[in-house]
């Protein structure tokens, strides 16, 4: 009977299923090596764009800056036109102020009282002056009370001089000033005018009439 050797087939089948093995480990190794590179690729994109979209960004942030800085400046330069108006707008109200605080003391001073001096100080004025009595004095501080353009009135001194003048008590008083309200002020301005151009009652149109 004959007898087949098998040895150098399985040795050559062993071998055969080696170089199969390194094969599909170094494909394996390739693909790999190629994933790795195709990741690294994608991901350095990604950096670049996001990258491009950062500078893009701060780009934008610095021109903001620059408006908003250009905002502030205009901002200052308004707030300094409103101090501005309003300094204006105060020095004309005092202006008018005075005028109306000189009228008003000429129209609240009664007959039996006479100032010596006068100063104003901000929103209050002080008021020196003699009267004939105390009842006078009081007088004058009621009358200062009732003004739209003065307003409480604080006795700050009184005494009698004991001389035989027609005024022997001095006085003192401080005053708060007042500012109405623009309608008043404006129908106090506008009574005149609108007492000056109402028609004159019919007697005393006969009487000019009779007078021609």
């Amino acid at each position: 009977m004959a007898h087949v050797n098998l040895l150098p087939w399985r040795a050559e089948r062993r071998k055969q299923r080696e170089r199969e093995f390194y094969m599909q480990l170094g494909a394996a190794a390739v693909a790999a090596v190629l994933v790795v590179l195709l990741w690294m690729f994608w991901m350095g994109q990604r950096i670049d764009n996001q990258n491009e979209r950062n500078g893009y960004l701060q780009t934008e942030i610095k021109q903001l800056d620059v408006r908003i800085a250009k905002i502030k400046d205009l901002e200052k330069v308004r707030q300094r036109l409103l101090a501005r108006k309003e300094i204006i707008e105060q020095l004309q109200a005092d202006r008018s102020q005075m005028v109306h605080l000189f009228d008003e003391l000429v129209k609240t001073i009664p007959a039996s009282v006479r100032l010596t001096s006068l100063k104003q100080g901000g929103q209050s004025m002080t008021l020196n002056g003699a009267a004939q009595s105390n009842a006078s004095v009081a007088e004058y501080m009621r009358n200062i009370e009732a003004s739209p353009w003065m307003g409480h009135a604080d006795l700050s001194k009184t005494e009698n001089s004991h001389n035989a003048t027609r005024m022997p008590y001095n006085f003192g008083l401080t005053v708060a000033l007042n500012r109405p309200k623009t309608d008043e002020v404006a129908a106090g301005d506008n009574a005149p005018a609108d007492a000056a151009s109402a028609p004159a009652p019919a007697g005393k149109k006969a009487a000019t009439g009779g007078t021609h």
